[in-house]
């Protein structure tokens, strides 16, 4: 009694190698091999450069927003004071935010005074938001206190202005000049009140990595800062930075109990939800519309099989004649389509991952071709393009690619498995 043939035997695969191999009587066939096997390649590089160019612009926008930005703003309901006014400011903003450090995975509480103002250095002007801060808790700021991307000594901070780089742009500041900040709420006089014009000297210049920041943003000594917009022994609010920023909602509950019951939070999901929300929807559009590239690729693959087997009709009959199962007939075509999908996903993945990693120098050759300006920072709001090359990613697309090149295979895999020897042996 003849025994059935180990599934995926040695003299399967030769078969199935032999009948991939070019040969001019089947130039059509290996030609749609090849089609096949570049259409993969190339779809399985665009989606792992998708994914790895999705999950840099995130990394890198959370990076900014949690490097330079309170991962929690603490302030206080407003009170009606007797002239009308409403007054949300924090009188004891030093005891409220040694509170608020005593809460664990808290790591810094900052109290600061906001305003927004005019700076003008000579004949250039720009609107900017002034943070007062003080020396130690501004030494704390992972983006802002980088002596990589800044310019001058943040140690000089008491003594004048920190400005953004986008401001000094905007500005042509540089370190050592004087900028004058001008605020329409300046000094009350028995005429009204008259703006304040303070010159301060620019000390040290940042880099946050974010445009937005960089074109806005100005520190100012806390002390200075008060006395400029009128907040003498108070601040506007507390900026609170934790352990685990992703996690932000398990310390709401500490935090207000240790601020107190007038107290508020707003977090930076609350600020920046809406853009990650946006990106999220985004990044699920972008792989459904690359596998559905993928599924175009595999089907190539498809095609390339029915003509193998047309072509085929001859062999596959002397074979089962032979005595050869159409379980052996199956696996022999299959192993032809899975072969063609295996190299071509390694070879994407290849190219993704050296895409990913060579990001930089690709991009820096793309804008020196196309003469500069292609990454414009004012809209995107980060200077470069990134890329971040993360295991999960590129096995989704392995996993989607070999799934799909597999499960196509299958069908004219089957149709040649069924042939039936005498009708294919009967015209020959």
């Amino acid at each position: 009694m003849a025994t059935q043939p180990v599934p995926f035997a040695p003299f399967e695969w030769l078969i199935a190698w032999r009948y991939l191999r070019a040969r001019r009587a089947t130039g059509g066939v290996s030609t749609m091999t090849w089609i096949s096997l570049i259409g993969i390649t190339l779809a399985v590089f665009a989606l792992i450069a998708t994914l790895s160019v999705r999950s840099g612009f995130r990394a890198e926008f959370v990076d900014t927003i949690l490097g330079a930005n309170a991962h929690v703003t603490v302030y206080q309901i407003g009170e009606v004071t007797p002239t009308g006014a409403v007054d949300r400011t924090i009188s004891d903003y030093d005891e409220m935010a040694e509170a608020l450090r005593g809460v664990p995975g808290v790591t810094r509480a900052a109290p600061i005074v906001r305003g927004q103002v005019m700076a003008n250095l000579r004949q250039s002007n720009a609107g900017v938001q002034v943070y007062g801060m003080s020396a130690e808790n501004l030494a704390s700021l992972p983006r802002i206190a980088d002596p990589e991307t800044a310019q001058g000594d943040i140690a000089r901070y008491d003594q004048g202005i920190a400005i953004g780089s986008g401001v000094a742009l905007e500005l042509g500041a540089q370190v050592g000049d004087r900028i004058k900040l001008i605020s329409p709420n300046g000094v009350k006089t028995a005429f009204g009140t008259s703006p304040r014009i303070n010159a301060y000297e620019v000390t040290y210049i940042f880099s946050a990595g974010r445009y937005d920041i960089d074109r806005v943003r100005v520190y100012l000594p806390l002390a200075e800062a008060q006395t400029f917009f009128n907040r003498e022994g108070v601040a506007d609010e507390i900026e609170v930075m934790v352990d685990s920023p992703e996690a932000v909602e398990s310390y709401a509950t500490a935090l207000l109990e240790s601020a107190g019951g007038r107290a508020q939070l707003w977090t930076w999901r609350d600020a920046s939800g809406g853009f990650l929300r946006a990106l999220e929807v985004e990044d699920n559009v972008m792989f459904i519309i690359l596998s559905i590239l993928v599924l175009i690729a595999a089907m190539n693959i498809v095609s390339g099989l029915i003509m193998l087997v047309k072509n085929k009709g001859r062999d596959i009959g002397i074979l089962r004649t032979m005595g050869l199962t159409e379980g052996s007939v199956l696996r022999v075509f299959f192993i032809c389509g899975a072969f063609t999908g295996l190299i071509g996903t390694a070879m994407g993945v290849v190219l993704g991952c050296l895409f990913a990693l060579y990001i930089d120098p690709l991009f820096s050759f793309v804008n020196y071709v196309m003469g500069g300006g292609v990454w414009d920072p004012s809209i995107r709001g980060i200077y470069a393009l990134p890329a971040q090359l993360n295991l999960p990613d590129v096995l989704s697309a392995v996993a989607l690619s070999l799934g799909l090149a597999f499960v196509v295979t299958i069908f004219p895999a089957r149709r040649a498995a069924r042939m039936n020897p005498v009708e294919a042996l009967r015209y020959e």
